[in-house]
């Protein structure tokens, strides 16, 4: 992350006590960053705003 500052990640309430979800954090400028919970110190996958925004538009319409 680009501010030197330790991202605060967070996930679903929906998660359950097997620890296998992806976690989602908010970056500077609007940036998203998620990761596998099982395999936090793998790169995460960034987003901008509008991927972002398209991702979880695919995901509530059910296209991803």
């Amino acid at each position: 992350m680009s501010d030197n500052r330790e991202p605060t990640w967070r996930k679903s309430s929906a998660s359950g006590a097997e620890h296998n979800c992806v976690e989602v954090a908010d970056l500077a400028h609007g940036t998203v960053a998620i990761r596998d919970s099982k395999d936090p110190h793998r790169t995460p996958l960034l987003f901008n705003a509008p991927e972002w925004a398209a991702f979880r538009q695919g995901l509530i319409s059910g296209d991803i």
